[in-house]
């Protein structure tokens, strides 16, 4: 078989059923043998960067390896951020680049880039093939290291001769790699310390993170908080690792989390940290996060374990693993009602700060307010709907105030905080999820970054629904102008350009506009009944910040409030 048959051959068998690219010489084999195939789905997207979001998407609604396919130089750069931003969230995809002949590379060859040496710093692994015999053995390696441990984007760079020369097919059965050994059994012992450490004391609380939901864990930690009646509260990525209208959930912590999820970090005496890794934006002022509290750290990547906090007890496994074994380590009937018992007051401390400073805005006629719109959202999809979002304001009040019960419904960049991700993000994740409806909750600066793709979005009549919070301005940057910069608004308003109805028309999708509060509910109505894609257009007030929030190096006690 040619290369390019071998790399079609491959997809299928590793069992992909869609790849989202955009083709160009280096492919142009591929692409001819994804003619002949009856298998592989393939769909033209409109910009590279596009293309990765997409399988990004794809993989984070349907817990798959999400594949994307572009050509080489600009094709395959153009994929950088897309790549990064899986990187930075710990997000299965397998990027496939195409390269200049082998014998050219390095010459400087039109439409050349040293894509692996730029990739080696935001991808789990890369490769470059050398010969055709060896690209179905790359491609199972690939798809094997891009999913199992600590998840991860993998690139695979191939040379155009490599795609056109000739070799035997043979997809190994197995992978064996030296040195990639994936610890998923927690330590027994480990595990034992932690439970008994967390009996000891009197103000738990687990703090999940995006881990839980790539490990599938979510329905052993909802058991595990209830059988011990330990208060919950998660990351921006850990969104819906436990349900959000849980009497037990506080809601997400750090930056602009909660008031009573902060607190009760921060008044905390253990810490059970669950495939979270202490960022930035949760801890605050590290040397003031959780002062009084002893950590327990489970995660299956070890270099993310005292990497940014000092730990008490750490654990190397995978979620569900460990999950389990405490479980069953907790499981008696009267033990876990006295220790709930026993932590019975802190429990009503804690209900006590979310009932004294819940999250809240102030309402009122005139202008609307973006999070009455995410409000909205919430009560017409009854929590049903597959969330993403782009990056800034309107990212932080999705996560704030629409309640997620269950994993892989809330999509968004938390890590590397790409503005643009969240429309490719909800095509990738229709594409996997047809019967779901699937909305983009939006900026008129982010979507305007990869709106390109509602042409994607129509072509494969792909019902996706982008919801701008249209505030005229770059808003989180603005916000943070306004309180930290003497509000100079340098840069960052934007003049009502485009009209974004219009411009859904003009690529073939429905446009809507709410205008007044008390329209909102009949609009959003309308366009999430529309029967291919479409965007809601609904200017927003622009002096509407979000809170709570920590500034920027201080700690989260230390929260600006409405």
């Amino acid at each position: 078989m040619t290369g390019a048959e071998i790399f079609v051959k491959a997809l299928a068998d590793l069992g992909v059923d869609v790849v989202f690219g955009y083709p160009g010489g280096a492919v142009l084999n591929i692409y001819d043998a994804l003619f002949k195939n009856t298998k592989v789905r393939h769909l033209l997207c409109r910009h590279e960067q596009g293309a990765v979001h997409m399988a990004d998407g794809y993989a984070r609604a349907s817990g798959k390896t999400g594949v994307c396919l572009v050509t080489s130089g600009p094709g395959a750069t153009n994929t950088v951020t897309g790549i990064a931003t899986a990187y930075m969230d710990s997000i299965p995809v397998v990027v496939f680049t195409g390269q200049v002949p082998t014998l050219m590379i390095g010459n400087d060859a039109f439409q050349e880039a040293d894509i692996v040496g730029i990739t080696r710093p935001c991808t789990k692994h890369n490769y470059l093939v050398k010969e055709t015999k060896d690209l179905a053995r790359i491609m199972k390696e690939a798809f094997y290291i891009a999913s199992t441990g600590r998840p991860g984007p993998v690139l695979v760079d191939m040379p155009k001769d490599v795609l056109a020369g000739s070799a035997e097919y043979a997809l190994p059965k197995e992978v064996n790699l030296r040195g990639y050994r994936p610890t998923y059994e927690g330590h027994p012992r480990q595990v034992e310390s932690a439970v008994r450490l967390v009996k000891e004391m009197e103000r738990p609380v687990i703090y999940a993170g995006g881990g839980v939901i790539l490990s599938g864990a979510s329905p052993q930690l909802a058991e595990l908080a209830h059988i011990l009646g330990i208060p919950v509260t998660t990351t921006l990525m850990g969104m819906g690792a436990f349900p959000g209208t849980d009497p037990l959930y506080m809601g997400m912590l750090g930056m602009h989390g909660t008031y009573c999820a902060n607190m009760a970090i921060s008044h905390s005496d253990v810490i059970i940290a669950f495939g979270a890794r202490f960022d930035d934006r949760v801890t605050g002022k590290v040397d003031e996060f959780a002062p009084h509290a002893k950590i327990v750290h489970v995660d299956i990547d070890p270099t993310s374990i005292q990497k940014n906090v000092p730990v008490d007890i750490p654990i190397v496994g995978d979620l569900k693993d460990v999950l389990k074994k405490m479980i069953r380590l907790v499981k008696g009937a009267k033990e876990a009602a006295q220790y709930r018992e026993k932590i019975g007051p802190w429990r009503g401390q804690i209900e006590t700060w979310a009932t004294t400073h819940p999250l809240s805005y102030k309402r009122g006629k005139g202008k609307i307010k973006p999070q009455y719109v995410v409000e909205q959202i919430y009560a017409l999809t009854k929590g049903q709907a597959i969330i993403t979002t782009e990056v800034g304001q309107n990212q932080m009040f999705a996560a704030q105030y629409y309640k997620f019960d269950r994993p892989r419904t809330f999509l968004s960049s938390g890590g590397l905080g790409t503005m643009g991700y969240g429309f490719p993000a909800a095509i990738g994740a229709q594409v996997a999820m047809p019967d779901r409806l699937v909305i983009d909750v939006a900026g008129d600066g982010s979507i305007q970054m990869n709106i390109q793709e509602l042409a994607t979005a129509v072509q494969y009549r792909l019902p996706v629904k982008v919801v701008i919070l249209n505030n005229g301005a770059l808003g989180m940057v603005r916000q943070w102008q306004e309180l930290f910069f003497q509000g100079k608004y340098s840069q960052t308003c934007l003049p009502q350009i485009p009209d974004f109805v219009r411009l859904a028309e003009a690529y073939g999708a429905a446009g809507f506009r709410a205008t007044r509060t008390e329209e909102v509910t009949e609009v959003l109505s309308k366009g999430f009944s529309a029967k291919g894609p479409a965007v809601i257009d609904i200017p927003t007030d622009p002096d509407e910040m979000v809170y709570p929030m920590v500034p920027a190096g201080a700690p989260l006690t230390k929260m600006l409030l409405v």
